[in-house]
């Protein structure tokens, strides 16, 4: 590729220097002309100067339009002044008019020379311009994030006359271990890249517009949030770029980084709309099932009631009724949670916060908890002080009591089970905690545990079942009243602990 560039640029310097002097002999030779036929020396000096226009026109830059503006002086003196064929002037009018003529030629060739690049630029900015429409229509119609990259490799080399390359990287940050190249103009190839984490270091690490690697220059192309990807110049290339194409890369990367945002951002709506369509479909098959369930399940529990009333202890009948009707309780149970769950979901769960006392919640939640185990004790720890906590009394008791029945499902009767709440004066909140003595949760499971439907991968000796509801509503309905609400093992022992906050400020009719 060197070998190639060099052989290029002296064929230019050969090819320049030679209309040069095609030109200055072609007005030498029409200078004997016209001194042949009596014409006097200004004619010829008009020659040269229309040669040296032409030599300008016909080259790049200003250095043969100059060289050529002195060689026309210096063949006018010695070819066409008296005495000929020597560099000396015996009329004293003739030094002013080499002067003049010099000027002159000097002039011409600068302002011809100029006005030909400038015009050069605007053929340029022209050509950038369709280049960048087309790249743009191409990449509306691309089909996904390799269309885009094949489409902006193909438009980058064909603007710098390059085997470009393109590296892209997917939603979650990490890169292929290929990069596509143009090798024609009609073929991609893919290359694998031998070291992909060095080039993200040095990518990531960079201070300027691109990064020098051992066979490429790597511009990123950054979206609005993260690295999409990376365009490859070859390094001889891109030492060879001039200003007006380092402006149209950057145009033409910034539209690559744009149509690839565009990309991601519909992937994602799509995939938002999916997932909403699914959950939608999700809690409304959960609410049908659950308004189906709730008149039958409350016969059950009823009819049980009366059975367990109706037999002794010491029947085997009463062993059977007393598991129907706590069997029954559970279902009733999760059934008002998918319902609470749907109704917060929909938005149609309105906060009626009311300055309650917070020993009396608790009080509420026990009792109910106490109703359905029996068998167990909870610990109380509540403040010397009254506390009045802004609640939708509620919607917190079933917070407590969904706390509650989490804790007695991983406790066996010999733990033990608490629930405390203090007061946060600095923080102006009330801090309420539920304990419990069980196995505890799995460090890897802490960060999920609030997601619906998530259950616990590991089946704990002490633990009953559960379809992953309560957790989520207690989390929905204390975020609704501005809190917040966390899940730890205990320091203290073993067991779990959730600890939830609500602020000790009056908001009324809030709507979750």
């Amino acid at each position: 590729m060197i070998t190639e560039k060099r052989d290029s640029g002296i064929k230019s310097i050969i090819y320049r220097a030679g209309v040069m002097f095609v030109f200055i002999i072609a007005a030498s030779g029409t200078g004997y002309f016209f001194r042949a036929v009596g014409l006097l020396e200004t004619n010829i000096a008009i020659v040269y100067l229309l040669a040296v226009l032409l030599t300008a026109r016909f080259t790049d830059g200003y250095v043969f339009g100059i060289l050529a503006s002195l060689l026309a002086a210096f063949l006018f003196n010695f070819l066409f002044v008296d005495p000929f064929f020597t560099l000396s002037v015996n009329a004293h009018r003739y030094i002013t008019t080499f002067i003049i003529m010099t000027i002159a030629a000097l002039v011409t060739s600068t302002l011809t020379t100029h006005a030909k690049q400038n015009a050069i630029k605007a053929r340029g900015k022209e050509a950038g311009t369709k280049i960048l429409y087309t790249l743009t229509k191409h990449l509306t119609d691309a089909e996904d994030i390799h269309d885009i990259a094949g489409i902006a490799t193909n438009a980058i080399s064909k603007m710098l006359n390059s085997h470009v390359g393109c590296l892209w990287f997917d939603p979650n940050g990490k890169s292929e271990q290929n990069f596509i190249q143009q090798v024609s103009p009609q073929q991609q190839i893919r290359r694998q890249i031998p070291d992909v984490d060095a080039l993200l270091q040095r990518i990531e690490g960079l201070k300027t517009d691109y990064d020098i690697g051992p066979e490429f220059y790597d511009w990123p192309i950054y979206g609005r949030e993260t690295l999409l990807g990376i365009i490859r110049v070859p390094k001889d290339d891109a030492k060879a770029m001039n200003e007006s194409q380092i402006r149209m890369l950057h145009a033409t990367i910034e539209s690559t980084a744009l149509a690839m945002d565009r990309f991601r951002a519909t992937q994602q709506r799509i995939k938002f709309n999916e997932e909403i369509t699914q959950e939608r479909f999700r809690v409304n098959l959960l609410r049908s099932i659950s308004h189906d369930l709730r008149t039958p399940l409350s016969g059950i529990i009823g009819t049980s009631e009366m059975l367990m009333n109706m037999t002794a202890k010491e029947d085997m009948r009463h062993s059977l009724v007393v598991g129907i009707h706590k069997d029954a309780n559970w279902l009733h149970s999760l059934v008002e949670n998918i319902l609470s769950l749907t109704r917060l979901q929909d938005g149609k769960l309105v906060l009626n916060k009311q300055e309650e006392a917070a020993e009396e919640v608790i009080g509420a939640a026990i009792r109910h908890i106490s109703r359905h185990y029996p068998e167990y004790e909870i610990a109380v720890h509540v403040p010397d002080e009254l506390l009045l906590v802004p609640m939708d009394a509620r919607l917190i008791r079933q917070v407590l009591i969904n706390l509650l029945d989490n804790a007695v499902k991983h406790t066996t009767l010999q733990d033990e089970i608490s629930v405390s709440v203090m007061k946060d004066a600095e923080q102006n909140y009330a801090v309420f905690s539920v304990c419990d003595s069980g196995e505890g949760i799995e460090a890897s499971e802490l960060p999920n545990i609030f997601q619906m439907f998530y259950t616990s991968r590991v089946k704990h000796s002490d633990a009953q079942p559960g379809i992953g509801l309560g957790l989520p509503i207690c989390d929905a309905v204390v975020k609704a009243h501005g809190g917040s609400i966390t899940a730890r093992n205990r320091t203290d022992g073993p067991g779990a602990e959730f600890i939830f906050t609500l602020p000790l400020e009056v908001n009324d009719h809030e709507f979750i």
